[in-house]
């Protein structure tokens, strides 16, 4: 083992045993203290199993997680474990990641838009790799990091309907000039970068990025460098539902690989997963601290009319992370409920803790007539939900319990400790990992109605 992870990092529990299952007794603890504060579970084996997933079914790829989508310390010492390399945006996330033993060379400094002393910052620690797409990040690097390893970072989405004020990498037009100014500046270039986003849900897109890097490699290699390492983005999704699509954009990733990068040319693959390892892996719980009815044919706050009740609950969710993702890569949490049927349902709002409730989680939920102290659950939060620099000693973040079956700890330590299995045996380490993956299936109802009185 690396000695990222050791049992005292999360609760064990029996294969079988759910989140819901762990998230309703720790509510029991928490009504049974008088303790309204949110809080999260996230289940590790979850995301063990999403790696598993992911070097099975794309083989040739490692993945570099991004810090951003959720820089939780049980998530970064777990992948730390499983060997996954870190995609960070700020000297915030490059701390967090070697706050806890992760050596520089396995850190990737992602960001298209990098402040000088945080390039300072890189350079001081060891932090070598690193993205530019303009000449102002190419002068920046060459002024500040000298030792540098670049990658050019071309457009993912040149098509005229892409806003150019939402979009990161250089044309293919003028990647000619940018790397014979990186030559003029001695600033080494290592290779192409892409990032696709949630724009990768389309398979072809990738495709389509890869041909596109290939002739920005061999621009390189017409200018000398030794162009070896290929980063694919991120874009991948996160839910149990959308499986089968993951399996179809591994495919035609490593169908392009094949064709434009084949095995054995000398090119190192890495990606950026994030939504994809940790989405499912998070519920959230948060309680019912005021509400307020609307009468009946009357304007809600914000102009329109309602006939429910508006229960703000608090504390919200937390604040994406400073370095926030475009709003098509914000948290997908699931909205959808299932009320209990003896309670009738009102169209209700769900707001932020008191002193804060301009915040709207959602409007329009058909939610069942709520009281103060009840609670309410939502599941697939683990993408951007949760800030690095709230975890570094800035604004508190609600508690993260983590769990893992002692089936998922074993796979992890037969992934660190023996050889190769085979086929066969993989298989059979790949089946249910997580806290109950065989019942995933059942929890896909958020936000749960938990009155207090039930609980």
């Amino acid at each position: 083992m690396n000695g990222y992870l050791n049992e005292s990092n999360f609760m064990m529990v029996e294969e079988g045993f759910t989140t819901r299952h762990l998230l309703e007794n720790l509510l029991v603890e928490l009504c049974q203290a008088c303790d309204q504060q949110a809080f999260f579970v996230a289940d590790l084996g979850d995301v063990v199993k999403k790696h598993l997933h992911f070097l099975k079914a794309l083989p040739r790829v490692k993945p570099y997680f991004p810090v951003k989508c959720n820089g939780s310390e049980g998530v970064i010492r777990l992948l730390a474990e499983l060997g996954a390399g870190f995609a960070c945006t700020n000297k915030a996330e490059i701390a967090c990641v070697q706050s806890i033993g992760i050596p520089a060379g396995k850190i990737f400094y992602s960001s298209p838009c990098k402040q000088v002393a945080h390039i300072k910052y890189a350079a001081k620690h060891g932090v070598q790799l690193m993205t530019f797409d303009n000449e102002v990040e190419l002068s920046k690097v060459a002024r500040s990091h000298p030792h540098a390893r670049m990658l050019l970072a071309v457009a993912a989405d040149s098509s005229p309907s892409a806003h150019p004020s939402m979009t990161f990498g250089a044309t293919l037009k003028s990647c000619r000039h940018l790397l014979e100014t990186a030559k003029e500046q001695a600033v080494e270039v290592v290779g192409i970068s892409f990032h696709l986003g949630s724009r990768g849900l389309e398979p072809e897109a990738f495709a389509q990025s890869v041909a596109a890097a290939q002739l920005a490699f061999e621009m390189g290699r017409e200018l000398g460098y030794q162009m070896h390492l290929l980063d694919i983005g991120g874009g991948f999704p996160g839910t149990e539902d959308t499986r089968t699509r993951f399996e179809e954009i591994a495919a035609v990733i490593n169908s392009a690989l094949d064709l434009y990068f084949p095995d054995g040319c000398g090119v190192e693959i890495v990606a950026r997963p994030g939504r994809y390892y940790v989405t499912s892996a998070f519920a959230f719980a948060a309680s019912i601290t005021a509400m307020e009815e609307v009468p009946a044919e009357q304007p809600g706050s914000d102009g329109r009319w309602d006939g429910g009740t508006g229960p703000p609950v608090g504390p919200s969710p937390p604040e994406p992370s400073p370095c926030s993702p475009p709003p098509e890569e914000e948290s997908g949490g699931k909205k959808s409920l299932v009320p209990c049927p003896d309670h009738p349902s009102h169209s209700s709002s769900l707001r932020g803790p008191p002193g804060r409730a301009e915040d709207l989680i959602a409007d329009g939920l058909e939610l069942p007539e709520l009281q103060v102290g009840d609670w309410l659950i939502f599941e697939d939060m683990g993408a951007y939900t949760i800030a690095t620099s709230s975890l570094l000693g800035g604004c508190p973040q609600p508690q993260i319990t983590y769990a893992m079956s002692r089936v998922a700890w074993k796979a992890v330590q037969l992934f660190q400790g023996k050889p190769p299995q085979t086929e066969d045996d993989r298989e059979s380490v790949c089946a249910p990992l997580s806290c109950g993956w065989e019942m995933a299936e059942t929890l896909c109802v958020t936000p749960v109605f938990a009155p207090a009185g039930i609980i």
